[in-house]
């Protein structure tokens, strides 16, 4: 039984923004502004510049693959079976912290407004309903879970863009112009700490191509889809940064976007935005449960898994139990609160992923020079500045989190030895790569 094909271009480039923007675009404006001030608007830009070198060799790598998988699949083919389940482990762990912290996120704000939503039962029965719809629209097809998650980010859109319309249209430049002074007082130690937050804020896109066997031509596709979403999220960072600052200057608060809408929808202002954040969340979720359960998938098609994780419902062409169960370690992860050892892991999880990829990219252009695929313009070279920048990353893990690192590396280390120990069959490749080991 294979899958269907059904997201195309503008669908995957809504899976990537939703991915991408998710509850940081809430929060972040407020450290960036103790940061940079004025200046801060820049760095949205200069960060999103590069994070296009990371995407530019996600992208290349994609290209040459139309199963399902991601990152996780794409090491293990370029390095073996050891450093594929390494790299998938990071992979997993990051997307169902990403998924708990947005379903916690979503209550909170939801009980802001309604506060029997904050009791414990209501938390956990709530957090329930939230994952439950968009595991059974996934359930029932890839069309029409790609469809939901377009929607919703269409929905979680349309508040950042009200927000900037309005905080254009309020702002004076002739009382508020810049100099380049600005942009130099902070520091360059205050630059590389706000460029070191907002390369995690543009983190998300290596979720997007999980679900390669669902991707109408993914050569094409994809590199489309991560280009145009990431210029849509960059272009929102950078706007939404600007419109803060502009609105209620570089004074601290802890709360930059309610804020602003408090200036610019007067009374209305907190709710909106409390609105505009459980949009957001429940678009991410949803998101993630069209493209993460495709990771849990290829672990098992790929024997790195147990069996049934692999199997196709005949009815709908999706991974039924692969969707379930992702969906069900989501909410268990938000329910019990769980998730926070996953999230001090998750930054150094995705660097991790990134490494590997771009490494992959390296071995798979000495391994199939000709391949029929994407090429970008000095691949290994920015492959490497991409390894180079995500090791300086990884370097300022703090001990704790580095521990966390060190405990999710062993588990993926048990993984791999049940793994071997298994007699299942490794499935035939659909393209030529170095031996598994």
């Amino acid at each position: 039984m294979a899958f269907v094909r059904s997201i195309g271009r503008w669908s995957m480039t809504a899976l990537v923004v939703n991915s991408i923007i998710g509850n940081s675009i809430f929060g972040l404006p407020a450290e960036l502004t103790r940061l940079l001030g004025r200046a801060s608007p820049l760095a949205m830009l200069v960060a999103g510049v590069i994070v296009s070198i990371i995407v530019a060799c996600m992208a290349e790598v994609a290209s040459q693959f139309a199963e399902a998988g991601g990152g996780y699949l794409y090491v293990r083919r370029a390095f073996g079976r050891f450093a594929g389940v390494q790299v998938g482990w990071f992979y997993l762990l990051g997307c169902l912290a990403g998924g708990a912290a947005n379903a916690t996120l979503f209550v909170l704000y939801l009980a802001t407004f309604w506060p029997s939503a904050g009791g414990r039962l209501a938390r956990i029965a709530i957090m329930a309903a939230v994952i439950v719809v968009p595991t059974l629209v996934n359930y029932l097809g890839v069309r029409p879970g790609a469809n939901l998650s377009t929607v919703l980010t269409v929905a979680k859109m349309l508040p950042l863009v009200l927000l900037i319309v309005l905080g254009l249209a309020h702002f004076n430049p002739q009382t508020q112009s810049f100099s380049i002074a600005e942009f130099v007082q902070p520091g360059l130690s205050s630059w590389l700490r706000a460029l070191l937050l907002l390369i995690f804020a543009y983190a998300g896109f290596e979720f997007a191509i999980a679900a390669g066997g669902e991707i109408e031509n993914p050569k094409r596709t994809v590199p489309f889809g991560l280009a145009a979403g990431l210029l849509v999220c960059a272009l929102a960072y950078m706007l939404i940064q600007f419109v803060t600052v502009a609105t209620i200057g570089t004074s601290a608060t802890q709360h930059p976007l309610a804020d602003t809408a408090s200036i610019l929808l007067h009374r209305g202002g907190p709710l909106f935005v409390a609105i505009a954040v459980m949009v957001s969340t429940y678009a991410w979720i949803s998101g993630q449960i069209v493209s993460s359960p495709r990771i849990l998938y290829a672990f098992a098609a790929n024997g790195d898994a147990p069996a049934f994780l692999a199997s196709i419902n005949p009815r709908f062409n999706t991974p039924a139990w692969a969707i379930v169960v992702f969906a069900s370690l989501v909410w268990l992860l938000a329910a019990t609160g769980t998730y926070l050892w996953i999230v001090a892991v998750g930054a150094g999880a995705l660097l991790i992923l990134y490494c590997g990829v771009c490494a992959a990219l390296i071995r798979f252009r000495r391994l199939q020079p000709e391949a029929d695929a994407l090429r970008i313009p000095f691949g290994p070279a920015l492959a490497v500045i991409s390894i180079a920048i995500s090791l300086t990353l990884i370097s300022a893990l703090d001990p704790h989190q580095a521990l966390l690192i060190g405990v999710t590396a062993l588990l993926a280390a048990v993984n791999w030895w049940w793994a071997k120990r298994q007699t299942v069959k490794e499935p035939e490749s659909t393209m030529a790569a170095a031996p598994m080991r």
